[in-house]
């Protein structure tokens, strides 16, 4: 089944940009264009996309409240922020609003792709390069305040994911199945009430696990 996709971007050009690359693959369509932040919370609300590509800034309303007015409430929507910015404060601020992750524009047409897919699969895309470098640098120094409440397993788990591996690449380098990966992290969220892995990703470099 295609998966369905809702752009939001001020400018058309970009927006046709991003059209052009993702209606390129068999598997994505694109079901929707806002010019705005709150033309997209409406559109997503209608059409409910797989996936909603959200500017972070955007006029009514910016990425980050596009992004905690879809991700709220019992049925929430997938949002993945695109910005120009690759240490920006507001991409975090998305990322902790609910966004299963984030692209820059430059990134090239195979990295916007990887996300799109990611995010309709549930295994929100982290780049090494861009998303732990963003956590990384606003991290705060202080340790954590309490015992962090995972096993070591876990914590093994975690420390990688927030180092940018993927599901298959942590069950490659902790010698697990796929599933257990996968049943290790629905844990972890579990326990510390986040809600997907970007946010345990987040949670990790706050504890300073992920050094």
């Amino acid at each position: 089944m295609s998966i369905r996709v809702l752009l939001a971007d001020d400018q058309a050009m970009v927006r046709g940009g991003l059209r052009m690359i993702l209606e390129d693959q068999p598997d994505i369509t694109v079901v929707g264009e806002a010019a705005d932040g709150a033309e997209a919370v409406e559109l997503a609300r209608r059409l409910r996309p797989d996936v909603t590509l959200a500017d972070i800034r955007m006029p009514r309303l910016d990425g980050i409240e596009v992004t905690r007015a879809l991700t709220a409430g019992p049925d929430p929507l997938r949002v993945v922020v695109v910005t120009t910015f690759d240490l920006d404060e507001y991409v975090y601020g998305a990322l902790r609003a609910g966004a299963v992750g984030f692209v820059l524009k430059d990134a090239g047409p195979a990295l916007l792709v990887e996300a799109v897919r990611a995010a309709r699969s549930g295994d929100a895309l982290i780049s090494p390069s861009v998303t732990v470098r963003l956590l990384a640098h606003l991290a705060p120094a202080a340790p954590p305040r309490a015992p962090v409440p995972l096993t070591e397993r876990e914590t093994e788990v975690v420390r990688a994911l927030a180092r940018g591996r993927t599901n298959q690449e942590i069950a490659d380098d902790l010698f697990l199945s796929l599933s257990t990966v996968k049943s290790h992290l629905s844990h972890v969220q579990a326990k510390l009430g986040l809600r997907n892995r970007v946010e345990v990703a987040a949670w990790a470099w706050e504890h300073r696990l992920a050094g």
